[in-house]
């Protein structure tokens, strides 16, 4: 017998099915588009250390001869950032003025002798700490060479263990630290260098202050000698008599 509600109800349903089934085709289109994504990011680039590996000078460490033996402390401290004198012992040693000598210069050579000594000091000072600077750098130089080479070979590799979304994100990090070390040491470099640079525009200042001060005293002595003259010069005309 024909039920007017029970082939309503059939035909809702049959619709409903119908959207279900286009809905499952949609979900499992995506899925599969997911799947090909994420099988074609899972494979690896073929023969990557052919295609990208390269190959780096390697750090080399300072040498010099050594015929009176006063180069090779330096040579030392150059690579291993040891401080054992190696800077004192290659260089003319700075010897002190007695303290009479010093009493009997007036106050303009005094400060001239301070401010000259003081640059000689400060140049050993930062002479000092850019060879232990420089050393330091020289002496962690191979720790730093073997884990970039350990890093490189990681990610060269097509061992599937090192190349999940968070191995990658490891080596990345990694690879950003390493990359901060090496900035870091960039800059104590350049920071010895602003160093060094600052001591040699006070000594050339120093020369130019000393150029400028000698002529100012010297225009002053200058002008007080004709002073001098010329009162002389006055006095013995006016006093002088014909025999």
């Amino acid at each position: 017998m024909y039920d007017p509600t029970n082939y309503a109800n059939a035909v809702l349903r049959y619709n409903q099915l119908v959207q279900q089934l286009a809905q499952l085709r949609q979900t499992y289109q995506e899925v599969v588009t997911q799947y090909n994504l994420a099988l074609r990011m899972s494979q690896n680039l073929e023969n990557m250390p052919a295609r990208y590996q390269a190959q780096f000078s390697q750090w080399r460490n300072g040498s010099a001869l050594d015929a009176y033996g006063n180069t090779a402390p330096w040579i030392t401290g150059i690579n291993s950032g040891a401080s054992n004198g190696g800077y004192q012992q290659a260089t003319t040693l700075l010897l002190p003025y007695s303290q009479d000598r010093l009493a009997a210069m007036n106050a303009d050579e005094l400060a001239r002798v301070r401010s000259q000594y003081a640059t000689v000091e400060l140049a050993d000072g930062a002479n000092s700490t850019a060879i232990g600077t420089i050393g330091s750098i020289r002496e962690n130089s191979q720790d730093i060479q073997n884990q970039i080479t350990n890093l490189e070979s990681d990610s060269f590799s097509s061992d599937t263990n090192l190349n999940t979304e968070v191995s990658v994100l490891n080596k990345i990090n990694a690879a950003g630290v390493l990359t901060l070390r090496t900035l870091q040491d960039s800059n104590k470099l350049l920071a010895s260098l602003l160093e060094e640079q600052t001591i040699l525009a006070k000594q050339q200042r120093e020369t130019t202050a000393n150029t400028i001060n000698a002529d100012i005293q010297r225009q002053a002595s200058l002008e007080s000698n004709m002073t001098q003259v010329t009162s002389t010069l006055t006095d013995s005309l006016q006093n002088f008599r014909m025999p």
